[in-house]
């Protein structure tokens, strides 16, 4: 009896599937006793499955944001558009030797791609270097040779922040960047560094590494030496990245394109953009779709859901992923205090006046780190 029941109930794969009830279990019971009571008289009796799919409603799983990811991955996943940026800014070679810290490694030549505005005086003491964040390029204010709006195109032009009318600005690529490769092309002092995050963390090491010829810091959002819950992030943004069978530890240049990894890594870094109390000011609970007309599903359903998703969708092409990886984790490993005896001797080399900025909002970031550097830097100059 016991062996006629399991094979009752493997034979139904509605019912193997799903939870049963106790109605519908002691109808499968009484169904195999009457099936094993007619087997004695005929043999030849066929059974007759009973069609539990009747019994259970809405148990069949269905992800259309998870299919409908097919027809994305045609126009996105194997055409990065970052590749087809390469125009639009100046190039500079240094045609030396160039070694990494870490590994032993070294390339023959780096090249630079940087972008201009403003005009550089006869004496050469008027530029500001502008760095980039983790994922930004050269482009940050739009000019004739790429009209497209840059990345601080509100702070750079004629009476702006970055006066160009004052100012020659330069901004130039991260090393190890899929836009180029950054660096100083001249042994000029530079008027100020000015940078935000990655940029503010470059800003404060350019200050320290050449006090000669940084005049100024301004360093936004910021840190001195990253801290736990910064790494903590970025960390697990890069597992989520490298969890995607299509990055293939690096080597996808010439394969199938880590769109997801990517598309869900920017989905975790953009939580950390925003805090909380912004998140619920913006969004709150608001629902895409009126919930009495739809059933609560495993797919967008609450605004800020479908904010993460397109946030995603729209940066997982325009960077590359090794150069989001690696860059990174070269965040993680920034301490001001390395190969000193405290934090607060490596920061006593920056001697030029530096403004600290901070936003209430920024998760990555807080404003403690921002009131760290500030004191640190007072306590450097005791």
């Amino acid at each position: 009896m016991k062996a006629m029941l399991r094979r009752t109930l493997l034979a139904n794969s509605s019912w193997y599937r799903c939870l049963c009830t106790k109605a519908t279990l002691r109808r499968s019971i009484a169904f195999c006793a009457s099936y094993s009571h007619r087997r004695d008289m005929h043999e030849e009796t066929k059974i007759k499955i009973p069609d539990f799919s009747q019994e259970f409603k809405g148990m069949d799983p269905s992800f259309p944001c998870l299919t409908e990811q097919a027809p994305r991955s045609s126009i996105f996943g194997v055409d990065p558009v970052y590749s087809k940026v390469n125009s639009g800014y100046k190039t500079f070679l240094y045609g030396q030797q160039f070694e990494f810290k870490y590994n032993g490694g070294v390339i023959p030549q780096l090249q630079v791609a940087y972008e201009t505005w403003g005009d550089l005086n006869d004496a050469k003491d008027n530029v500001v270097l502008l760095c980039s964040g983790l994922s930004a390029s050269s482009h940050a204010k739009s000019h004739p040779e790429n009209p497209t709006p840059g990345w601080w195109e509100s702070f750079i032009g004629p009476g702006c922040a970055l006066d160009t009318d004052k100012f020659f600005i330069i901004c130039c690529n991260n090393l190890g960047g899929c836009y180029g490769s950054s660096g100083p092309s001249s042994m000029n002092p530079v008027h100020a560094v000015v940078g935000a995050s990655l940029g503010g963390m470059v800003s404060l090491d350019a200050a320290a590494l050449f006090p000669d010829r940084v005049g100024r810091v301004v360093t936004i959002s910021a840190c001195a030496q990253s801290h736990p819950a910064s790494i903590a992030l970025r960390y697990v943004q890069r597992r989520v990245l490298m969890s995607d069978p299509n990055w293939n530890n690096g080597f996808y240049y010439d394969g199938r394109y880590p769109r997801l990894g990517m598309k869900h890594a920017r989905e975790v870094a953009t939580i950390t953009y925003r805090s909380g109390t912004e998140w619920q000011q913006r969004f709150g609970r608001k629902r895409i779709d009126d919930p009495q007309t739809i059933s609560p599903n495993l797919c967008p359903e609450f605004e800020i859901e479908s904010y993460l998703d397109y946030q995603g969708d729209s940066f997982c092409v325009k960077y590359d992923p090794n150069s989001l990886l690696y860059i990174s984790k070269a965040m993680d490993l920034f301490d001001l205090g390395e190969g000193f005896n405290s934090l607060v001797e490596g920061m006593a080399r920056i001697q030029c006046p530096t403004l600290v900025l901070g936003v209430q909002s920024d998760v990555l970031f807080p404003v403690t780190q921002q009131r760290e550097i500030e004191a640190l830097l007072k306590e450097a100059l005791s």
